[in-house]
Parts: C-alpha cells; sequence; structure tokens
C-alpha cells in the first residue's frame, strides 16, 4: 500500500519507522516547520523529519494545509497514496485532502476514543487517576477526532506510571495498531463515536504545576505523575523551587499532620490532606534531575519542614 504519513512529536517517530519496515511504501512525510530551541534558539527539525530523512524519504513542511487545501492536494496527489497515516501531526486536515485517498486518513490517537479528544490525552488520563488508557485508530472526519473507530488496543496505567512512561508504551501500541489496521481495512467495520461519552483533553500549561497538598495523597500523587515530564509538579523547599517527577503513596487515607509537612526525612515523605506521597525523582533549582536518595546525600531535609 502507498502511505503518505503525516506526524511530528516523538510519539508518530514509532508508527513511521514500522511503516518504512513494513510491506507498505512510504512515499512522503509532512511535519511541522523546524522551530527554534536551546539558548542560542537554532532551528531543530521535528523528530519524525529526522526520521524520515534517514529512510530518505521526501519531507514537506507547509505552515498549513488548510489555508491553501488546493496546493496541498497537488502534492499529495503526485504521490497517488492509497491511505494518509496521520499521528499528531498538529495541524487541521481540510476536506480535500481527507477525501483524497482511496482509504481516506486513518489517525493514531492516544485514548479510547471517544474519552479524550484533543491534545493532551495521555497526561489527562494519569492526571484523572484513570486505571487504563490505550490507543485507537479513526478515520478521519472534519471534527476534531470525532471520525469513526476502526480499532483499538488498551492497557492498564501503573499505579507509578508517568504520562512520559505511558507515552512512549503508547506509542509503540500505536504502531503496531496502525500495521494492523491497514492490514485488515477492507474488513473492519468503523464504529461511530457515541457523542455522549465525549470529553476534551485540554493542553496543559505552567499554571497546572504547583502541588496541593491539601488533596488527598492519590490526587497529589496523580498530579506529579501526570505532569512529568512536562510542565512537571513543582513545589518550595527553603523558599526555592523544586520539580518532582516521580512520587510514590505512602499511605492512603490517614492524617498525618498538616499538608506540606515533611514527615519522613529519610525517605522525603510529605503529609497531604489524607495520606502522605514520598518524592522518588526531583530537580532542585539550578541543578540537575536526580533520585532523591542521591538529592538527599547533598540537600538534607529536615522532618517538620513544610513545602509550598
Amino acid at each position: 500500500m502507498k502511505v503518505v504519513f503525516m506526524g511530528t512529536p516523538d510519539f508518530a517517530v514509532p508508527a513511521l519507522k514500522a511503516l518504512c519496515e513494513s510491506d507498505h511504501e512510504v512515499c512522503a512525510v509532512f511535519t511541522q516547520p523546524d522551530k527554534p530551541k536551546g539558548r542560542g534558539y537554532k532551528l531543530m527539525p521535528p523528530p519524525v523529519k529526522e526520521l524520515a530523512q534517514s529512510y530518505g524519504i521526501p519531507v514537506f513542511q507547509p505552515e498549513s494545509l488548510k489555508r491553501d487545501p488546493a496546493a496541498a492536494v497537488e502534492i499529495l496527489s503526485e504521490f497517488c497514496p492509497d491511505v494518509i497515516v496521520v499521528a499528531a501531526y498538529g495541524k487541521i486536515l481540510p476536506k480535500e485532502v481527507l477525501e483524497l485517498p482511496r482509504y481516506g486518513c486513518v489517525n493514531i490517537h492516544g485514548s479510547l476514543l471517544p474519552k479524550y479528544r484533543g491534545a493532551a490525552p495521555i497526561q489527562r488520563a494519569v492526571l484523572n487517576g484513570d486505571k487504563t488508557a490505550g490507543v485507537t485508530t479513526m478515520q478521519m472526519a472534519e471534527g476534531l477526532d470525532t471520525g469513526d473507530i476502526l480499532l483499538v488496543s488498551e492497557t492498564e496505567i501503573g499505579q507509578d506510571e508517568t504520562s512520559a512512561e505511558l507515552f512512549d508504551r503508547l506509542s509503540q501500541l500505536g504502531a503496531q495498531l496502525m500495521l494492523e489496521t491497514l492490514e485488515k481495512i477492507d474488513s473492519i467495520t468503523p464504529v461511530p463515536q457515541n457523542e455522549s461519552e465525549s470529553c476534551y483533553a485540554a493542553m496543559l500549561s505552567k499554571d497546572m504545576c504547583p502541588i496541593d497538598f491539601n488533596k488527598s495523597a492519590f490526587e497529589v500523587h496523580k498530579h506529579i505523575c501526570g505532569l512529568s515530564d512536562w510542565p512537571c509538579a513543582t513545589t518550595k523547599l527553603g523558599g526555592k523551587l523544586l520539580k518532582v517527577y516521580k512520587s510514590h503513596i505512602e499511605n492512603m487515607d490517614k492524617v498525618l499532620g498538616q499538608p506540606g509537612t515533611i514527615i519522613d526525612e529519610k525517605s522525603f515523605t510529605v503529609a497531604c490532606k489524607t495520606g502522605s506521597v514520598s518524592f522518588k525523582v526531583v530537580q532542585a533549582e539550578g541543578s540537575k534531575r536526580m533520585n532523591t536518595a542521591d538529592y538527599l546525600r547533598g540537600k538534607p531535609v529536615t522532618k517538620g519542614e513544610i513545602l509550598g
């Protein structure tokens, strides 16, 4: 099958790699324009572009497809794709593009649709304390993640699993599900999404970072897990910012002291409204990320100290 691939970030890389190593022909890749990064604001290519170039695949980086759909259709028509595979492309596809290939446009979405449509489905699943997550392949329509469902792959979310860790797992699941979808595409019966079950996964922001210890240990823990690696949960220790990337629930429901109080200095365990959490991976202001044990060897904390 001739495939045009559209994707941009790390999440899309396993799917493109799987397609390149399959019997399908990836004839072109569309990805977002290079963006300035780092202190020198040097233009850096998206991960998908780097992989595509390593396979010698033509790469296109239009600012927008919707602004000039005729130009996009002209380019795509030269390749005569049987299907367009989309994974976290980050651009809206106009109707003219959606209808161009014989099998339309098939999207890999990081949730169990219709739950968590939108920009941050994986993070929202962790933040909300869901027990399961997954990936869905769908036939793309003009709405936001509203297309008919093709195939679904579900997985449990680990108790201490972070969004970053789940992100990596789901990207691999998505790659395999896409291959299965293309293999069975003639026999799959698309299933319309139940609109009454839909919910939107809004983008994350840095305003969400501060940890509120006046919540339960479960809520605090899932807040930390859900915001790792970005924008990252934070608190204040000695008036300085402390990022917390990983944690563990030490006690679920007992009242163990004033919320935000360090109740065990050896394990960096902090009291919440109910229960307690221990910090497992942290980053002090002006320092690098490290395991808490390493952090405490250089910067011991004091029992009874209050964070925030």
